[in-house]
Protein backbone atom coordinates (compact mmCIF):
# COMPACT_ATOMS: atom_id res chain seq x y z
CA UNK A 1 0.00 0.00 0.00
CA UNK A 2 1.43 3.86 -0.91
CA UNK A 3 0.72 6.41 0.97
CA UNK A 4 0.10 9.41 -0.61
CA UNK A 5 2.40 12.73 -0.63
CA UNK A 6 0.11 14.64 0.49
CA UNK A 7 -1.15 12.26 3.36
CA UNK A 8 2.02 13.51 5.37
CA UNK A 9 1.87 16.92 4.29
CA UNK A 10 -1.35 18.06 5.77
CA UNK A 11 -0.50 15.95 8.88
CA UNK A 12 2.28 18.10 9.67
CA UNK A 13 0.23 21.49 8.76
CA UNK A 14 -1.98 19.84 11.46
CA UNK A 15 0.74 18.80 14.17
CA UNK A 16 2.81 21.90 12.96
CA UNK A 17 0.72 25.02 12.07
CA UNK A 18 -2.81 23.45 13.39
CA UNK A 19 -4.26 24.45 10.07
CA UNK A 20 -6.51 21.84 10.49
CA UNK A 21 -8.74 19.93 13.63
CA UNK A 22 -9.02 16.78 11.37
CA UNK A 23 -7.97 14.43 8.42
CA UNK A 24 -10.05 12.00 7.32
CA UNK A 25 -7.94 9.26 4.90
CA UNK A 26 -8.73 6.87 2.84
CA UNK A 27 -7.54 3.96 0.63
CA UNK A 28 -8.21 4.13 -2.68
CA UNK A 29 -7.87 0.49 -4.08
CA UNK A 30 -7.81 0.91 -7.67
CA UNK A 31 -4.24 2.74 -7.10
CA UNK A 32 -3.36 0.65 -3.69
CA UNK A 33 -2.84 3.82 -2.16
CA UNK A 34 -3.83 5.69 1.00
CA UNK A 35 -5.16 9.45 0.06
CA UNK A 36 -6.84 12.30 2.22
CA UNK A 37 -10.38 12.30 1.47
CA UNK A 38 -11.19 15.34 3.77
CA UNK A 39 -9.63 18.46 6.35
CA UNK A 40 -11.34 19.63 8.96
CA UNK A 41 -11.58 23.39 9.32
CA UNK A 42 -9.94 24.93 12.83
CA UNK A 43 -13.37 25.74 13.55
CA UNK A 44 -15.42 22.33 13.38
CA UNK A 45 -16.36 21.09 16.14
CA UNK A 46 -16.07 16.93 16.92
CA UNK A 47 -19.66 16.12 15.33
CA UNK A 48 -18.57 17.59 12.53
CA UNK A 49 -15.59 15.19 12.80
CA UNK A 50 -17.73 12.08 13.52
CA UNK A 51 -20.56 12.97 10.64
CA UNK A 52 -17.18 12.71 8.03
CA UNK A 53 -16.87 8.96 9.20
CA UNK A 54 -18.88 6.97 6.74
CA UNK A 55 -21.18 4.69 7.84
CA UNK A 56 -20.26 1.63 6.28
CA UNK A 57 -16.99 2.34 5.21
CA UNK A 58 -13.77 1.67 6.97
CA UNK A 59 -11.49 4.82 7.39
CA UNK A 60 -8.32 6.24 9.04
CA UNK A 61 -8.59 9.45 10.49
CA UNK A 62 -6.40 11.92 12.62
CA UNK A 63 -8.36 14.50 15.33
CA UNK A 64 -6.28 17.27 17.10
CA UNK A 65 -8.41 16.68 20.68
CA UNK A 66 -8.18 20.47 22.87
CA UNK A 67 -8.30 19.64 26.42
CA UNK A 68 -7.74 21.13 29.63
CA UNK A 69 -6.37 19.28 32.82
CA UNK A 70 -7.37 19.11 35.94
CA UNK A 71 -4.15 21.06 36.59
CA UNK A 72 -6.33 24.29 34.46
CA UNK A 73 -3.51 23.62 32.12
CA UNK A 74 -4.41 23.62 28.17
CA UNK A 75 -3.27 20.79 26.84
CA UNK A 76 -3.52 18.71 22.75
CA UNK A 77 -3.05 15.59 22.06
CA UNK A 78 -3.36 13.62 18.50
CA UNK A 79 -5.33 10.78 18.25
CA UNK A 80 -5.12 8.37 15.00
CA UNK A 81 -8.68 6.06 14.82
CA UNK A 82 -8.98 3.35 12.79
CA UNK A 83 -13.04 3.62 11.62
CA UNK A 84 -13.79 0.20 10.76
CA UNK A 85 -17.82 0.06 10.97
CA UNK A 86 -19.40 -3.52 11.69
CA UNK A 87 -21.65 -3.01 8.37
CA UNK A 88 -18.34 -2.64 6.48
CA UNK A 89 -17.28 -4.82 4.13
CA UNK A 90 -15.15 -8.01 5.33
CA UNK A 91 -12.24 -7.46 2.69
CA UNK A 92 -11.99 -3.72 3.06
CA UNK A 93 -11.62 -4.42 6.96
CA UNK A 94 -9.06 -6.75 6.29
CA UNK A 95 -6.88 -4.33 3.72
CA UNK A 96 -7.49 -1.13 6.38
CA UNK A 97 -6.59 -3.65 9.36
CA UNK A 98 -3.32 -5.03 7.61
CA UNK A 99 -2.11 -1.50 6.30
CA UNK A 100 -2.66 0.22 9.41
CA UNK A 101 0.66 -0.30 11.08
CA UNK A 102 2.55 0.82 7.68
CA UNK A 103 0.10 3.92 7.56
CA UNK A 104 1.04 5.48 10.66
CA UNK A 105 4.88 5.28 10.52
CA UNK A 106 4.23 7.42 8.07
CA UNK A 107 2.56 10.17 10.52
CA UNK A 108 5.35 11.06 12.63
CA UNK A 109 3.55 12.46 15.97
CA UNK A 110 1.02 10.25 16.64
CA UNK A 111 0.08 10.32 20.55
CA UNK A 112 -2.84 8.35 21.20
CA UNK A 113 -4.41 5.53 18.67
CA UNK A 114 -7.98 4.02 18.94
CA UNK A 115 -9.79 1.30 17.07
CA UNK A 116 -13.72 2.05 16.63
CA UNK A 117 -16.29 -0.18 15.27
CA UNK A 118 -19.47 2.18 16.43
CA UNK A 119 -19.59 6.24 17.31
CA UNK A 120 -19.64 5.36 21.13
CA UNK A 121 -16.08 3.56 21.13
CA UNK A 122 -14.77 7.06 19.46
CA UNK A 123 -17.10 9.74 22.00
CA UNK A 124 -15.35 12.57 23.48
CA UNK A 125 -15.56 11.36 26.77
CA UNK A 126 -13.67 7.91 25.68
CA UNK A 127 -11.17 10.40 23.93
CA UNK A 128 -10.39 12.26 26.84
CA UNK A 129 -9.67 9.46 29.22
CA UNK A 130 -7.26 8.39 26.60
CA UNK A 131 -6.02 11.27 26.01
CA UNK A 132 -5.03 12.63 29.73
Amino acid sequence: MVVHDDCELKFLELKAKRTYHFIVFKIEEKHKQVIVEKLGEPTDRYEAFTSSLPADECRYAVYDFDFVTDENCQKSRIIFIAWSPDTSKVRSKMVYASSKDRFKRELNGIQVELQATDPTEMGLDVIRSRAT
